[in-house]
């Protein structure tokens, strides 16, 4: 990813929980972690919750509502800077793609997974991540400062 200091990229994620599960997508995300929350990039002219909907059908096949702001957070790393927003969504509708769909329709998502909010560590994400789940996300609406700060260096 190369993103100038002087043109911060916005990333949008979908924090989608039902019976007590939570929904990850399988991709790249870097050399050591594979799944991370359904998101992507703020485009121009694009709101946020435009661009939630938008990324949220993209990636999984779902229609979500955005119910609320969950927290901000910075990531500075070399000369990356993306500005993370987390969301809170439930789903209006849609079918959740299978793998085949995926492998025809998108290069970036590799597989879907409801996944147990306990399990979440056995797919790369900090603890820190699943005791804020676990909490029902204190201080939500907030503004948390730097990404790995907040997530216990993720």
């Amino acid at each position: 990813m190369n993103v100038s200091l002087n043109k911060p990229e916005v990333r949008v994620a979908g924090v989608l929980i039902e019976d007590n599960k939570i929904l990850i997508v399988k991709q790249n995300v870097t050399e050591t972690r594979q799944w991370a929350l359904p998101g992507g990039k703020l485009e121009f002219g694009e709101t946020i919750e435009q661009c939630m909907i938008r990324e949220m059908k993209e990636e999984t096949g779902l229609d979500v509502a955005v119910k609320e702001l969950l927290y901000i957070t910075d990531r500075l790393y070399q000369s990356d800077h993306i500005v993370h927003i987390m969301l809170l969504v439930k789903k209006i509708g849609g079918q959740l793609r299978s793998g085949k769909e995926l492998e025809k329709e998108t290069e970036k998502i590799k597989e879907l997974a409801m996944v147990p909010i306990d399990h979440l560590q056995d797919y790369g994400f900090p603890t820190a991540f699943g005791e804020l789940i676990g909490l029902n996300f204190p201080d939500r609406g907030s503004y948390k400062g730097d990404f790995r700060d907040f997530y216990g260096g993720w």
